[in-house]
Protein backbone atom coordinates (compact mmCIF):
# COMPACT_ATOMS: atom_id res chain seq x y z
CA UNK A 1 0.00 0.00 0.00
CA UNK A 2 3.12 2.53 0.72
CA UNK A 3 4.01 1.65 -2.80
CA UNK A 4 0.79 2.96 -4.17
CA UNK A 5 0.68 5.24 -2.44
CA UNK A 6 3.68 6.85 -3.50
CA UNK A 7 2.35 6.27 -7.19
CA UNK A 8 -0.44 8.50 -5.81
CA UNK A 9 -2.86 5.81 -5.31
CA UNK A 10 -4.60 5.63 -2.19
CA UNK A 11 -7.39 3.08 -0.91
CA UNK A 12 -8.68 4.50 2.38
CA UNK A 13 -10.92 1.30 3.45
CA UNK A 14 -7.88 -0.81 2.85
CA UNK A 15 -5.62 1.51 5.61
CA UNK A 16 -8.46 1.24 7.77
CA UNK A 17 -8.31 -2.54 7.37
CA UNK A 18 -4.89 -2.78 7.53
CA UNK A 19 -5.36 -0.82 11.14
CA UNK A 20 -7.74 -3.01 12.73
CA UNK A 21 -5.90 -6.24 11.84
CA UNK A 22 -2.14 -4.84 12.43
CA UNK A 23 -3.83 -3.60 15.25
CA UNK A 24 -5.51 -6.70 17.00
CA UNK A 25 -2.64 -8.55 16.25
CA UNK A 26 -0.42 -5.53 18.41
CA UNK A 27 -2.82 -6.27 21.61
CA UNK A 28 -3.14 -9.96 21.19
CA UNK A 29 0.93 -9.52 21.28
CA UNK A 30 1.10 -7.00 24.52
CA UNK A 31 -1.61 -9.46 26.58
CA UNK A 32 0.30 -12.75 25.85
CA UNK A 33 1.95 -15.08 28.11
CA UNK A 34 5.30 -14.02 26.69
CA UNK A 35 4.23 -11.12 25.69
CA UNK A 36 5.13 -7.38 25.88
CA UNK A 37 3.74 -7.28 29.10
CA UNK A 38 5.69 -9.88 30.62
CA UNK A 39 8.88 -8.96 29.12
CA UNK A 40 8.25 -5.78 30.92
CA UNK A 41 7.33 -6.83 34.25
CA UNK A 42 8.81 -10.05 34.34
CA UNK A 43 11.92 -9.79 32.78
CA UNK A 44 13.19 -6.57 33.92
CA UNK A 45 12.93 -4.88 29.88
CA UNK A 46 15.75 -7.11 29.17
CA UNK A 47 17.50 -5.85 26.39
CA UNK A 48 15.86 -6.84 22.89
CA UNK A 49 19.04 -5.71 20.19
CA UNK A 50 21.65 -7.93 22.28
CA UNK A 51 22.04 -10.17 19.25
CA UNK A 52 20.02 -10.33 16.15
CA UNK A 53 18.94 -13.68 17.26
CA UNK A 54 15.67 -14.11 19.12
CA UNK A 55 16.44 -17.20 21.83
CA UNK A 56 13.58 -15.99 24.22
CA UNK A 57 10.20 -15.57 22.94
CA UNK A 58 9.22 -12.61 24.79
CA UNK A 59 12.06 -10.77 23.19
CA UNK A 60 10.42 -11.95 19.64
CA UNK A 61 7.12 -11.15 20.52
CA UNK A 62 7.89 -7.52 22.09
CA UNK A 63 10.25 -6.77 18.53
CA UNK A 64 6.92 -7.56 16.50
CA UNK A 65 5.22 -5.37 18.46
CA UNK A 66 7.21 -2.76 17.84
CA UNK A 67 7.09 -3.31 13.92
CA UNK A 68 3.66 -3.61 14.31
CA UNK A 69 3.41 -0.15 16.09
CA UNK A 70 5.37 1.08 12.96
CA UNK A 71 3.21 -0.28 9.96
CA UNK A 72 -0.01 1.35 12.20
CA UNK A 73 1.62 4.48 12.23
CA UNK A 74 2.39 4.65 8.72
CA UNK A 75 -0.84 2.96 7.52
CA UNK A 76 -2.61 6.12 9.90
CA UNK A 77 -0.19 8.76 7.79
CA UNK A 78 -1.06 7.71 4.65
CA UNK A 79 -4.86 7.25 5.36
CA UNK A 80 -4.62 11.15 6.87
CA UNK A 81 -2.81 12.06 3.80
CA UNK A 82 -5.20 10.24 1.20
CA UNK A 83 -8.22 12.72 2.80
CA UNK A 84 -6.11 15.23 2.50
CA UNK A 85 -5.01 14.72 -0.84
CA UNK A 86 -9.13 13.89 -1.64
CA UNK A 87 -10.34 17.02 -0.14
CA UNK A 88 -7.91 19.30 -2.36
CA UNK A 89 -9.17 17.38 -5.26
CA UNK A 90 -12.54 17.97 -4.84
CA UNK A 91 -11.96 21.69 -4.64
CA UNK A 92 -10.19 22.15 -7.55
CA UNK A 93 -13.26 20.12 -9.48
Amino acid sequence: MCWLAFKGKYFPKAYIIGIILYLGYAIYLLLESDGVIDWYSKHDSESLVQTMKATKPWIENTREFGGLLILIIVLAINYFYSKRKAKKVKRIT
